[in-house]
């Protein structure tokens, strides 16, 4: 299977969030490395895997990622 990797402009124009609330609000408490991005080469740049966001956006929220978003 391969991956659409997006940009975080990019991937703020598919799901109507600003970029800067991507950077600020969602990575790293809803947007996981590894799982949601990665850092390709081990760089700064950050690249979104387009396929697991979707499926995650489409799944009904977990009461463990709900907690998470709290702390």
């Amino acid at each position: 299977m391969s991956n659409t990797y997006l940009t975080t402009e990019e991937l703020s124009g598919k799901i109507k969030y600003d970029a800067r609330t991507i950077r600020t609000r969602l990575k790293d408490s809803v947007l996981l490395e590894g799982i949601h991005y990665i850092r390709p080469f081990g760089g700064r740049k950050i690249l979104y895997i387009w396929e697991r966001i979707e499926k995650d956006m489409a799944s009904p929220a977990h009461l463990d990622s709900l907690i998470a978003g709290l702390q």
